[in-house]
């Protein structure tokens, strides 16, 4: 499929995981994609596995932290002129702090609200000019399950997700008379660098069993229980496609029916 021929893409947490699998999607798809991420290490993967693929003379790399408005400024903006407009932003860049509530630190609340829900709002108000030039421009935010189903010792990577929801709906009404649609990816049981080290960064004491709920039903080819980043980037795909005209200011969820 070549969905994405003449589209112009910025992808945010573009260096690992679900970010760098829908840069490689998007690239495959014909798309040409600005990916921008905190890592620079991370980003020279994404771009290597690009030149592998053969589709890295389409692909630029831009180091960014999302939570700065200057350098969310500046990147953005030579982006859009770099690649005469913008058609689709999509914001993966996230942290996960984990913790008791009870213990948990104003520093990393703060941090994790930076980069999740500010970084989020930051990357789209700047890149709106340039979506809605477009006509057909196209928001894809990342909730996460925890925006809608209880995640515990994540209060605030859970907060953060709930606020990227409410902020994609309200994106979604107010914009959608000018051809403009957002749209909320939930990823869940998902094989990544953050999710992967989830239990690694629980409290002591922290109950097992309270996670429960998290567990995908289906099984993946190989018989692995969590899902690939690949599997996401495709809903992605077709949510920021033409194939996903009809859609806005909803959640999808891809999580292997870990809340069904």
């Amino acid at each position: 499929m070549q969905r994405f021929t003449d589209r112009r893409i910025i992808i945010t947490g573009a260096g690992s995981g679900i970010g760098a699998a829908t840069v490689a999607r998007l690239l495959e798809e014909d798309g040409t994609v600005v990916a921008c991420d905190v890592s620079e290490s991370g980003l020279a993967a994404t771009a290597a596995a690009a030149e592998e693929a053969g589709t890295g003379k389409r692909l630029t790399t831009k180091v960014l932290d999302v939570s700065s408005e200057a350098a969310v400024a500046d990147v953005v903006d030579a982006a859009v002129a770099d690649l005469g407009g913008l058609d689709v932003l999509v914001n993966a860049a996230a942290i996960q702090r984990c913790a008791h509530t009870h213990e948990h630190t104003l520093a990393d609340w703060n941090d994790t609200l930076a980069v999740n829900l500010t970084g989020t709002f930051l990357m789209t108000r700047r890149a709106l000019p340039a979506l809605l030039d477009s006509g057909h421009g196209v928001v894809v935010n990342f909730t996460s399950t925890s925006a809608s189903f209880a995640h515990p010792y994540m209060s605030a990577y859970a907060a953060s997700k709930g606020g990227v929801l409410a902020f994609t709906h309200g994106l979604a009404l107010e914009y959608a008379k000018q051809g403009l649609r957002a749209v909320n990816v939930q990823p869940g049981g998902v094989a990544t660098a953050l999710a992967m080290s989830t239990l690694d960064k629980m409290p002591e004491g922290y109950d097992i069993g309270l996670w429960g709920k998290q567990t995908p039903l289906l099984s993946q080819p190989d018989g692995s229980i969590l899902g690939e980043p690949g599997a996401v980037a495709g809903v992605i795909a077709m949510v920021a496609s033409d194939d996903g005209r009809f859609i806005t200011g909803t959640e999808i969820r891809v999580d292997g029916g870990a809340h069904a």
